[in-house]
Parts: C-alpha cells; sequence; structure tokens
C-alpha cells in the first residue's frame, strides 16, 4: 500500500500560564451565536449546538481569486453540503511553503515567510460564504504533517534542515520525532505565533468584520494532528515544551479573541502511543476534545481484506471512541470526532468503486454520536474525512501533481480518491443525510 502521513501511525497535569476552564462556559455571552460550551454541552443561540460536518481543506484555496481558485466550484460545493443537511467545516487556516516535498502550494506564507493575500483572501470568501448557509467553520492554524507544509517547515525556516515523510533514509518514527522538536525552538515557534496573531486578527475582506466577531468561526485549531512526537522517549522528552506549546498558543488566542472556542486538533491516544494521562494534560486549558479514527492506517483493518477484517476494526473503532468518551466525561468537555476515514471496497480510488464496508464504518460512528445525543453525553459531533464534491482524478494513476487545481478531500501526497466522498455517492450522501436529520 502506499505510504502516506497516516500509513506510518500503525508503526508506531496542566500546563503553566493558561487560562482553566474545566466547568465554565466559554465562547461569547450566553444566548449569543457564538458556538459555546458549558460542561460537556456545545450551545449556539441558546440550543445545542450538534455537529454534523465534513473536512474541506482545501476550502480557501477555491475561493481565492486566483488562477489555482475556482469561486463557482466552492459555492457549488457547499450548496450540495448545506442540502444534505451539514453544518459544519474543518478548513486550513495555514500552510507553510518551503522544500518539503510533498506539501500544497501555494501556501499561506511563502518560503520567505511572507504573506499570500490571494489565499488568505480566498479563507475570507470561504467563511463568508459558509455563514450564508449557516454554517460554522474549524480553522487550523498549523499542521503536524508535511502536505500543508507545517511545524517541520517552520523548523526549517529557522533551522535550515529539514525530514521528508516516507523518505527511505529516515523510517519511522524519525519524521514526527523531528517534527515534535519544532515545540522546543523558540526561533520556529515564534515564527508559529506570528501567524496565529495574523489570522486570530484578521479583518474579513468580503464581509468587513473581524474574525473574532464572526460567529461563523466555531473554533480556533492549534494544528492539524500535533503529536509530542513518535518514538516513546521522545514523546517523554518533548512533554514540558508541548505542554507549554498548547498553553502559550491558547492563551495568545484568547488575549486577542475571547468570543471563540479553542481546539488542539489531536487525534486522542494514538497521538501520546496510547497515553490516556498525556491526552487528559494536553486539554486541560482547551474548550473541547478531539479524537481522529483512522482503522485502515492503523492497521485495524486491511484494505485488501475487509469483509476479513472489519468485525475486529469495528471492535477497535468502537473501543476508541469509548476510551475518548470517558475521557471527555472525566474532564467534563465535549469531545468531537473531527475526522474519521475508511476506504472504499477493495481500497479502489475510483469514484464508480462501492462503498459497503465504508457505510458500516460511518454507521458505527454516527450510532454512537446519535446515542450520545440522546443520552445527553459528551460526544457532541463529527466529521468526516472528507468532501471530494465534483471534483475527479486528472490522472490515471490517481496521484496529483504540481499544478492540479481538481482538489479533493485527499491531500495531494495521497491517492486521489482514498477517502473523500464524491457527489455521486449517493449510499454515502443518504447515510449522512439522514444522520443530520437526526439533530
Amino acid at each position: 500500500m502506499i505510504l502516506d502521513r497516516r500509513s506510518f501511525l500503525v508503526t508506531t497535569a496542566g500546563a503553566a500560564g493558561a487560562l482553566a476552564l474545566a466547568g465554565c462556559a466559554t465562547g461569547g455571552e450566553p444566548g449569543s451565536q457564538f458556538v459555546q460550551r458549558t460542561g460537556t454541552r456545545l450551545t449556539r443561540g441558546g440550543q445545542p449546538y450538534r455537529i454534523v460536518g465534513t473536512n474541506m481543506w482545501y476550502a480557501a484555496w477555491l475561493g481565492a481569486d486566483a488562477d489555482y481558485g475556482d469561486r463557482k466550484r466552492l459555492v457549488r460545493e457547499l450548496d450540495r453540503l448545506q442540502a444534505l443537511g451539514l453544518n459544519n467545516l474543518r478548513i486550513m487556516a495555514a500552510a507553510e511553503e518551503g522544500p518539503l516535498s510533498n506539501s500544497i502550494k501555494p501556501g499561506f506564507t511563502r518560503a520567505d515567510g511572507s504573506d499570500n493575500v490571494a489565499l488568505l483572501e480566498g479563507l475570507d470568501f470561504a467563511i463568508a460564504e459558509s455563514a450564508k448557509r449557516g454554517m460554522t467553520v474549524v480553522l487550523a492554524l498549523s499542521n503536524f504533517w508535511e502536505w500543508s507544509g507545517g511545524l517541520q517547515t517552520l523548523l526549517q525556516r529557522v533551522t535550515g534542515s529539514y525530514i521528508d515523510m516516507g523518505d527511505p533514509a529516515h523510517p519511522w518514527p524519525a519524521f514526527a520525532d523531528s517534527t515534535a522538536a519544532f515545540y522546543a525552538n523558540p526561533g520556529a515557534v515564534r515564527l508559529y505565533l506570528d501567524h496565529v496573531r495574523s489570522i486570530v486578527g484578521r479583518t474579513n475582506s468580503v464581509t468587513g468584520m473581524t474574525y473574532a466577531e464572526d460567529p461563523a468561526i466555531m473554533s480556533w485549531q492549534l494544528a492539524n494532528e500535533p503529536r509530542p512526537g513518535g518514538s516513546d522517549s521522545a514523546i517523554a522528552a518533548n512533554r514540558p515544551a508541548y505542554l507549554d506549546w498548547i498553553a502559550q498558543s491558547a492563551e495568545l488566542i484568547r488575549g486577542i479573541d475571547d468570543n471563540h472556542l479553542v481546539s488542539l486538533g489531536q487525534e486522542g491516544t494514538q497521538a501520546t502511543n496510547g497515553s490516556e494521562e498525556l491526552v487528559t494534560a494536553a486539554h486541560q486549558n482547551i474548550d473541547y476534545l478531539t479524537a481522529h479514527i483512522w482503522p485502515l492506517n492503523w492497521g485495524w483493518v486491511a484494505g485488501d481484506d475487509l469483509a476479513g477484517t472489519w468485525p475486529d476494526g469495528k471492535r477497535k473503532v468502537e473501543a476508541y471512541i469509548d476510551t475518548h468518551t470517558r475521557l471527555a466525561a472525566a474532564m467534563d468537555k465535549p469531545l468531537v470526532i473531527e475526522e474519521f476515514g475508511f476506504p472504499r471496497d477493495r481500497e479502489a480510488y475510483s469514484p464508480d468503486t462501492t462503498t459497503r464496508f465504508r457505510e458500516q464504518y460511518y454507521r458505527v460512528i454516527y450510532k454512537a454520536v446519535e446515542d450520545s445525543w440522546r443520552d445527553d453525553g459528551p460526544l457532541q459531533g463529527s466529521n468526516f474525512w472528507a468532501w471530494n464534491g465534483e471534483a475527479r482524478a486528472r490522472h490515471a494513476d490517481f496521484r496529483y501533481r504540481d499544478g492540479d487545481r481538481a482538489y479533493m478531500g485527499d491531500p495531494p501526497h495521497e491517492p486521489q480518491g482514498w477517502y473523500g466522498n464524491f457527489d455521486s455517492d449517493k449510499a454515502m450522501l443518504e447515510l449522512a443525510s439522514a444522520h443530520a436529520a437526526r439533530i
């Protein structure tokens, strides 16, 4: 199987200075249109806010008024999602250009650190159009993985050196251990915080509204899947700097914007090599917990034998949900399964391929969410990975090439069509729509 940012994963007390949040309401004033949390609940306008969402990392790229953008397509995709009943999008608000071989270009910041104004305005457009449809957005402010440049690129800008994910000369967990050195590098952290200040303090060029005043933003997310390392030794060594980075970043965001929630973007115990205690410590000063679930990439199922491996995979998925529901309840905070993905049948990529086992997987996630809604549990919703919409792979090998503009939920380094749902996936769309209707 093709190696990617996730398939490597199978081989694998609160920080000081931030606000203590347990048991209090955060995010705007009571009854406001900002998404808030009180205990394990998310609310909006004084009503429960239940998330039925998707990941659409590329929304800002489509929203850019540039040769790589396509605003008309973005509008069409948002209309489709609205018609399905989806109400939340998780999108990238950062991408760092640099030498890493698999990172998307252009980025929000150029290799010299300067801003890409067109892409920033594309983010403005995406947020404004989401708001028109009553949707909220979660904005990820960096990435642990290489496909958007991420923390490894920020390190490279300071140190001059880097490691490519998937480089045979640096097998797992070298990339994760190398990237996690970011947290203890003051220069790299400074570059990250500069971007945070710029985005959180931004005024939308389309609406004229500051981001801090925009209730269409649900949450600022520190990064996509930030890990303290890959090896046990690196995780132990990086722990203090990791927790300090979380505390410092959350405190900075709240100092600029006290209306919005702050999330970490962590996968859960998969990010900490099984340590529940470190997951809890990482979320002491964060508004809600997140979980990401990748059965194929974590070795819980085999793509060439889904029928034979799915029953055991299903049990592991259910156990992972149970673990993180328990952790959220113990912390009196909400939980969102903000990434969950599964291959098409036979691990094929074409939209013509059936999705029998993906449907079964989604039903497990959606049942857990609906049970929590019914029982007033901490699990507040989910975002499937990811939305492909009308995009189709441009090449027979299903690989992305620099210059391609058919953005889809599968990032550029992954097979195009691996995990995303297309607008032609009738069974999947009906399943998601039926789930949304149960809100």
